[in-house]
């Protein structure tokens, strides 16, 4: 008759195998805390050094500059103000100063009232300091002299800097999207403009400001402002 195998001791594996699996898991079990520790950190280290700021900028966690959000302040400004947006003789910057630092606070935050790769603290130092904005610091382009009650498909503001995906694009999908620019409509609403057609968008919209009563000159100087980087 045959011995029935020794259930203890015995069927356990060796000593050294049960070594050598432990430091498997534990070099897997680091393998995978490396690769998460990069999905989190390089983003932020890139951004840090100036990597690839069309991909690694604010907009690669959240739509912290959200286009909508400043839309629907500058509707009710409007509202508000007997159909007229905001304007200000210091240029745009100042004007959309207005939505934070007038009788009402309609933005909440400053950094909604930029686009990316643009900083907002220029606005908070404004508002501190009493001083001016300058457009050329300004992430968001804004149409000064509109109304309400204007032509729906006019742009009022739109990101100066096209970047990979826009804003409301986040992730590591970023580094394969395609060049856009977020634009606000006089309607409140936003459109995703690809950056191959913001030639046309831009041809079209300047015939709309001067049919709106913006002088042509003040409409092509408008969409021919350069972004920060070069796409």
């Amino acid at each position: 008759m045959s011995e029935l195998p020794d259930s203890g001791e015995s069927s356990k594996p060796p000593e050294k195998v049960r070594r050598k699996l432990r430091r498997r898991i534990f070099l897997l079990a680091l393998v995978v805390a490396a690769l998460v520790a990069a999905a989190i950190f390089t983003p932020t280290l890139f951004k840090r050094v100036g990597f690839m700021p069309l991909v690694f900028n604010e907009s690669f966690f959240g739509h912290q500059y959200c286009i909508k959000q400043l839309g629907t302040a500058l509707r009710i400004y409007a509202s508000d103000n007997h159909d007229s947006f905001p304007a200000h003789p210091g240029g745009y910057g100042d004007a959309l100063l207005l939505l934070y630092t007038g009788k009402e606070n309609y933005i909440g935050r400053t950094y909604v009232l930029t686009g990316p790769c643009y900083d907002w603290k220029v606005f908070d130092d404004a508002i501190h300091t009493k001083g001016d904005v300058p457009e050329t610091e300004c992430g968001r382009v804004y149409v000064q002299g509109l109304k309400e009650s204007g032509n729906p498909i006019i742009a009022l503001a739109w990101d100066k800097q096209p970047t990979r995906g826009g804003d409301h694009w986040h992730g590591w999908g970023k580094l394969w999207a395609p060049l856009l620019r977020e634009v606000c409509l006089l309607d409140g609403s936003m459109q995703r403009i690809l950056e191959k057609d913001w030639p046309e968008f831009s041809k079209k919209q300047i015939e709309l400001l001067v049919e709106a009563g913006i002088a042509r000159e003040r409409a092509v100087a408008l969409y021919a402002e350069k972004p920060k980087f070069k796409p």
